[in-house]
């Protein structure tokens, strides 16, 4: 074991730079057509923030403190995880043509579709930090535990994200499924409603989401001055080590057929 880990980190660090370029490209190429830019990596969740805001403080404002940074903190996280999901399923379709023609390794091309929605999620905290300055929103020193959360999502995402580049590279169809999983996802996940709205039957299925346990303690320490609560941590935690140990299973298991299907 401790041999495959070695082995495993020496080949890691003789291709780390192809992760580079390969984060580089991916961030290059998201807006490459757009005039603006890298800056639709501000204005876009400063938009969404402030067309959902227009759209559910009404109705929700008012149970809320801080309304816009509840909606905005819990928002980019999730679509961490969705974007970074959806473009690894992708990822080994859409790098064929390198791996047709020269070895490198494969998780590569996954993880730098992730670790590149996982830069873009950090550019994005600026527009956090941003609107929390406009809404006179509290700066509590526990929001450097939101780390944790972040990281661990990060981790979760991988795991995901090999397990859907290793299924859609047999089975296409996979990306439309995993559309509309996002969807179901996003409403199990209190992004622009408080979770004291559910009823108390329907909670179990919030409770098993990952995301929620995600969402929830990154909010307890922006939000809340407080430590996230300490069993949806330790759920997350073991929910990002499950999936990324089951991804990398199953993604070394076929990694070698996938020449097959490209």
């Amino acid at each position: 074991m401790f041999e495959n880990i070695s082995r495993f980190l020496a080949n890691f660090n003789r291709y780390k730079f192809l992760l580079y370029e390969l984060i580089k490209r991916d961030i290059q190429s998201k807006y490459k057509e757009s005039v603006l830019g890298l800056l639709w990596s501000f204005f876009n969740p400063l938009l969404q923030c402030l067309a959902l805001t227009i759209v559910f403080s009404t109705l929700f404002g008012r149970s809320i403190p801080n309304y816009p940074v509840y909606l905005l903190s819990g928002k980019l996280l999730f679509d961490l995880f969705a974007n970074s999901t959806s473009g690894a399923m992708n990822s080994i379709r859409a790098n064929r043509g390198i791996i047709k023609k020269v070895y490198v390794p494969k998780y590569m091309f996954t993880l730098g579709v992730v670790s590149s929605e996982f830069v873009n999620y950090l550019i994005s905290l600026i527009v956090l930090v941003l609107v929390m300055i406009l809404t006179k929103a509290p700066f509590y020193l526990t929001i450097v535990y939101m780390v944790i959360p972040v990281v661990f999502l990060f981790i979760f995402a991988i795991g995901v994200g090999l397990i859907l580049a290793t299924l859609t590279t047999f089975f296409t169809d996979i990306k439309y499924l995993w559309g509309v999983m996002i969807m179901l996802l996003s409403y199990l996940t209190p992004l622009f409603y408080p979770i004291s709205i559910i009823p108390k039957k329907f909670l179990i299925f919030f409770y098993l989401s990952p995301l929620y346990a995600a969402v929830s303690s990154c909010r307890d320490c922006i939000l809340y001055n407080s430590f996230p609560q300490l069993n949806l941590l330790l759920y997350l935690i073991f929910s990002s080590i499950v999936a990324l140990i089951v991804g990398i299973v199953i993604f070394y298991k076929y990694q070698d057929k996938f020449i097959l299907h490209l």
